[in-house]
């Protein structure tokens, strides 16, 4: 499986609200959702994964192992948990991120 295929599986998932959406934010801001992979190669199993979530400027970058068991899985809970992140910080903050407010 492609590392950017996986991002793209997760961040529909998201978009489309098959993972439960606790707040407001988190579903204005599931619209402006990007999960990408940054890796050097898409193959999950030919090296280091890197993925990014980016909601607007708001980003975090995750690098893994692909010695990691289940790492499809794995990616797809630490997206999940860095979306979560990333809205809990446009909760906090104004960054003048267009989420609907």
């Amino acid at each position: 499986m492609k590392v950017s295929e996986l991002c793209g599986m997760i961040e529909e998932s998201i978009k489309s609200g098959r993972y439960p959406l606790e707040t407001d934010t988190q579903k204005k801001c599931a619209g402006l959702l990007k999960v990408t992979s940054k890796a050097a190669f898409d193959d999950l199993r030919s090296g280091d994964a890197a993925v990014e979530v980016r909601v607007g400027d708001i980003y975090v970058a995750t690098n893994f192992s692909q010695n990691m068991q289940h790492l499809p899985g794995v990616i797809e809970m630490d997206v999940v948990d860095s979306f979560k992140l990333i809205c809990r910080k446009v909760e906090r903050i104004d960054t003048g991120l267009k989420i609907g407010r």
